[in-house]
């Protein structure tokens, strides 16, 4: 039996106060604007589409997994200057996972891991099916495997 499952992006509402800081106002919560000089290279976890080269991209660090776990975690993101949250339909993988070494890593009701894995982008859909085969699995984050960098939350749909 197949679980269906939905990506969920980072809801851009988060970011909003930081688009219009100054420079000076930015440096002092750790993020900075950088220009994408390379595609692929610079995924928009609000949009999970990667920047076009020459397009503005706030970096910056954010708590991925704001949990009450051991697990909790933070790291940089990239989120695109112009932005359109994704509304992704159900199944549907993202632009910025299909060509990447991806680590994805299930958490249980506890925001415990309970398993993680490496595949490659091409792989993704069938490894989150079978995550959900496991009924302890509650949620499963994606990230890029070489930096670590989270991308995305992927739930049951």
């Amino acid at each position: 039996m197949t679980t269906n499952f939905i990506v969920k992006p980072i809801e851009k509402k988060v970011f909003a106060e930081l688009f219009n800081k100054s420079e000076e106002q930015l440096s002092e919560v750790n993020a900075i604007w950088l220009t994408a000089d390379s595609k692929p290279g610079y995924p928009c976890r609000v949009s999970l589409k990667e920047a076009e080269v020459g397009e503005r991209v706030l970096l910056i660090p954010y708590k991925y997994h704001d949990v009450q776990s051991p697990y909790q975690a933070s790291g940089p993101i990239f989120i695109r200057e112009n932005a359109e949250e994704a509304e992704l339909e159900v199944n549907e993988i993202p632009e910025i996972l299909e060509k990447r070494l991806l680590s994805v890593r299930a958490y249980n009701i506890k925001n415990l891991m309970i398993h993680a894995q490496t595949v490659q982008g091409a792989e993704l859909e069938h490894v989150i099916h079978n995550q959900f085969l496991n009924s302890a699995v509650t949620y499963l984050q994606i990230h890029n495997a070489n930096p670590g960098c989270f991308n995305c939350t992927v739930h049951r749909a």
